[in-house]
């Protein structure tokens, strides 16, 4: 296994009964203890019940039960009651993200993890893999799962370096102090862009922006403290005064025409990264973690095990891949065009993105 974010460590949690030995290698020397804010839907809430590591996620983590889209002026353009529109799945929910890793980590207990360590090389050895390590060391897998991320080495190493889709926006992440007491996840739209605000503790805000496609481009702080009305002042004050918590990096989506090469598997971002307008990125990853246990401990063989994961989850995750591509179509919409739109249709529509993921994976 590389990797030990969300979808490794669901993993190892949903294959610790299984009886396989696992190696789970991750490329950070430590356990992460910085990050912004992560939100949970309720299908990924269920997962973590399902791999009963809910418990010590819910201890941290601000229940949010209504969502609320506005438009760049702050003029409201549709709320949703998410807890309404989640019952009988499970609760959505917001915490930090270095709480959900700590989280993770404590629901895989005493497992062993290999800190600092990265595959450069894997070459097929009949029916095994065998892996060489950044550090001289090869050894060899019934299977190798890549649990790395958008910008997986597992995916280069063995895909023929397929890289990640840029989506032509660059996202601004970063913590500020919590404004609001209502536990409200909120979004406004401008032409093109997103401010979004969500409180992920009893102290802090978690707040995204994305921009055009430029890194960093100058001057990005002014237009938004200029476009947006309501907390986006005050929340780049916060970062003015403390750019410490602030990241940055380019949206991208990864699109494959199979998840697996042999007995070397792709799972979560590695394999079907997508625009976080959904957020579903960890949603995803749990669900493919359960799913994968449930089709390797009912196949006859490996490749059945693999062929059958895939089919099961490939049509979950093209719809969410779909619906963001939607998503982001939208919000480019002239906001006049756009406005009418959402306030007519919005709460439809966003029930309608969301419809197939209430079934269980």
């Amino acid at each position: 296994m590389v990797g030990g974010g969300v979808a490794g460590l669901a993993t190892v949690a949903a294959l610790r009964d299984w009886g396989a030995t696992i190696d789970l290698v991750e490329r950070t020397e430590a356990p992460a203890d910085s990050g912004t804010g992560i939100y949970l839907t309720g299908n990924a809430t269920r997962m973590l019940d399902v791999l009963g590591m809910w418990e010590p996620v819910a201890d941290v983590a601000v229940e949010i039960k209504r969502q609320r889209s506005a438009n760049q002026r702050g003029r409201r353009l549709f709320d949703i009651d998410v807890a309404a529109l989640w019952h009988g799945v499970g609760p959505c929910v917001s915490l930090p993200r270095a709480e959900l890793h700590r989280a993770l980590l404590a629901g895989v207990g005493d497992f062993p993890i290999r800190w600092g360590r990265r595959p450069v090389a894997l070459t097929r050895e009949g029916e095994r893999v065998a892996v060489e390590f950044d550090d001289g060391t090869t050894e060899s897998y019934d299977l190798v799962i890549g649990a790395d991320g958008v910008n997986s080495a597992v995916r280069r190493l063995a895909f023929d370096g397929q890289p990640a889709r840029p989506l032509g926006q660059h996202a601004y992440r970063w913590l500020a102090p919590r404004i609001d007491a209502e536990p409200v996840w909120s979004v406004q739209l401008g032409r093109g862009t997103q401010f979004l605000t969500i409180p992920i503790n009893d102290e802090l805000t978690y707040c995204y922006y994305n921009d055009g496609a430029v890194a960093d481009r100058p001057g990005w702080r002014d237009e938004l403290r200029a476009t947006f009305a309501g907390p986006a002042a005050a929340m780049l004050d916060a970062l003015d005064a403390d750019a410490s918590t602030l990241h940055t990096g380019p949206n991208q989506e990864v699109v494959l025409d199979s998840w697996s090469r042999g007995p070397v598997l792709l799972i979560g971002d590695a394999a079907h990264a997508t625009s976080p307008n959904m957020a579903q990125g960890g949603a995803m990853a749990l669900e493919d973690a359960v799913v994968l246990a449930d089709s390797l401990a009912t196949a006859d063989s490996l490749t059945e095990a693999l062929r059958g994961y895939e089919a099961r989850r490939r049509p979950r995750a093209d719809w969410v891949l779909g619906q963001t591509h939607r998503r982001d179509k939208a919000v480019g919409l002239p906001p006049v065009l756009r406005d009418t739109v959402m306030r007519r249709l919005g709460e439809k529509m966003f029930r309608a993105n969301y419809g197939p993921l209430f079934a269980q994976p």
